[in-house]
């Protein structure tokens, strides 16, 4: 006989969080939101966390190489989508890895005879202005100048102009020592002598680095940012269940930190088989997280498979309809609250801790906190983060007011069939998504931050300054539908209702 749960299925728009005792240092700017990635045993601390509990969802719409930048800057992670080419994806995460780390590899390089115009269509095409000019073009050539914007006019030139005749020839360049240079010295001679950028070449005058002064100043104004020991963006990758053996080599030699298994439900054998492999092909210090489950016994398969860290939702997002197609899931609530209590079940008997990741079912700011106290370490986002500038979807106007294209992977314009894979035909049967516009919010960084200005107020009315405690502390409550209605604006008529 079916097995039936003994209470109803609860989503965060049905809970809420009664307030705790705040002392005198319950002040947003003294809450910490670190959380950790990926596993680790008691005692020892986990090989990636993150400075905000936010990652981008492994989706065409959303994570990219300009989302996971952006996001990165900010503290969080994304997760490049999968349903590309490999070499597509493994650009994208090479992208985000060349583009800050102190000492950059130049990856806009001219040779002496390249034109004004292949200059443009490069810079077109990079969004880099300055180029090293190199006798071979390549990035460790002999560098011989370098080229920026101030170096040409294009409405004095005709574009057949090469570069030997406009570049900043190497010996009117400040240089330095690629072997002896530390960054703080890189730093200095920047602004000593007005730069912005210091090449590094070597005793032979081949070009190594780059180090620029916008790298610097943006270290300043995001203290936050996420980068690894060689000053880098960190940055994550979907996979799959299908062609992992060819798509994961290409991801780590591309600088990938985290990979994830990008499924609709990942209570299968197909996860573990997939977890196994690398593993044991890669070691353990490759990091997978695996999903997605919305019970105890999904949570402690994946456990017992191996997976990094783990993501809890079916059918939640906001452009997901598995469960009108299939009617299969869980209200996302019931799902966090259910395998994060296994989460902790299992730290207590084996010492490994295992991040949960809430992913779908966030319509409100709150509910990002409501999935965090429930006990989800992370969050994955695909709607909210849709709707900004950085991600990659075109920005239209409709009635006069801008949207942003958003589709799900299960959706006839994704059709991302290994989500949804269940080792059948290689084809998407039917769709499990759909294509979607929503209102388009500005930058990143200024919503991201309104957002977790929230979180850090309301964890202070919890009486919590960090994620755990919050967890610890946090008291919640089932509300009826008429306390919902009550909790917003209600008996009264907006003031922007009535046009002037």
């Amino acid at each position: 006989m079916a097995f039936y749960f003994s209470e109803p299925s609860h989503t965060f728009g049905e809970y809420l969080l009664v307030p705790g005792y705040s002392s005198c240092q319950c002040i947003p700017s003294n809450v910490d939101l670190k959380t950790p990635l990926v596993k680790f045993k008691r005692g020892d601390e986990p090989k990636i966390s993150m400075n905000i509990p936010m990652t981008s969802a492994i989706m065409q719409a959303v994570s990219n190489d300009t989302m996971a930048i952006a996001l990165a800057k900010e503290g969080g992670i994304s997760f490049i989508y999968g349903s590309q080419s490999i070499k597509d994806q493994a650009a994208m995460v090479q992208r985000v890895k060349n583009y800050k780390s102190g000492f950059v590899s130049s990856d806009s390089n001219i040779k002496p005879t390249t034109t004004l115009n292949e200059i443009l269509a490069l810079l077109k095409e990079t969004g880099h202005s300055t180029m090293a000019v190199t006798d071979d073009g390549k990035p460790t050539g002999k560098l011989l100048g370098i080229v920026t914007s101030r170096d040409y006019r294009i409405t004095r030139m005709t574009g057949d102009e090469q570069a030997q005749t406009f570049m900043t020839p190497f010996d009117k360049l400040i240089y330095a020592d690629a072997d002896s240079t530390t960054l703080p010295m890189a730093n200095d001679l920047i602004w000593q002598h007005k730069l912005n950028m210091l090449p590094l070449v070597d005793k032979k005058q081949r070009l190594r680095y780059m180090v620029f002064r916008k790298d610097y100043t943006d270290n300043k104004t995001n203290p936050l940012e996420l980068i690894d020991k060689k000053k880098r963006y960190i940055v994550g990758a979907g996979i799959n269940t299908r062609d992992y053996a060819e798509r994961v080599p290409a991801l780590l030699k591309a600088g990938v930190d985290v990979l994830c298994i990008d499924s609709s439900e990942g209570f299968s054998e197909w996860q573990k088989i997939t977890l196994e492999y690398i593993h044991k092909n890669f070691g353990d210090d490759v990091k997978v997280g695996a999903g997605n489950v919305v019970d105890a016994d999904g949570f402690r398969f994946l456990a017992e498979a191996g997976a990094d860290f783990i993501k809890v939702g079916i059918g939640g997002g906001s452009i997901c309809i598995t469960r009108e197609q299939k009617g299969i899931g869980r209200g996302q609530a019931s799902a966090v609250i259910d395998v994060c209590r296994e989460r902790d079940k299992y730290f207590d008997e084996t010492g490994v801790y295992i991040p949960v990741c809430s992913d779908g079912g966030i319509v409100h700011d709150y509910h990002m906190l409501l999935a965090l106290a429930m006990g989800a370490d992370f969050l994955m986002l695909g709607r909210y983060f849709s709707r900004f500038d950085e991600s990659p979807s075109d920005k239209i106007r409709i009635n006069g007011t801008y949207y942003k294209e958003y589709w799900g992977e299960g959706s006839n314009r994704a059709r991302n069939w290994q989500r949804y894979d269940l080792g059948g035909d290689k084809k998407l049967s039917f769709e499990e998504g759909v294509d979607s516009y929503v209102p388009y919010a500005g930058s990143l960084k200024d919503n991201v931050n309104v957002s977790l200005t929230k979180i850090r107020s309301s964890m202070c009315n919890c009486g919590a300054l960090t994620l755990a405690e919050l967890r610890e502390k946090a008291r919640i409550t089932l509300v009826s539908e008429t306390s919902i209605v009550e909790g917003g604006s209600h008996d009264v008529i907006l003031r922007e209702k009535f046009s002037r």
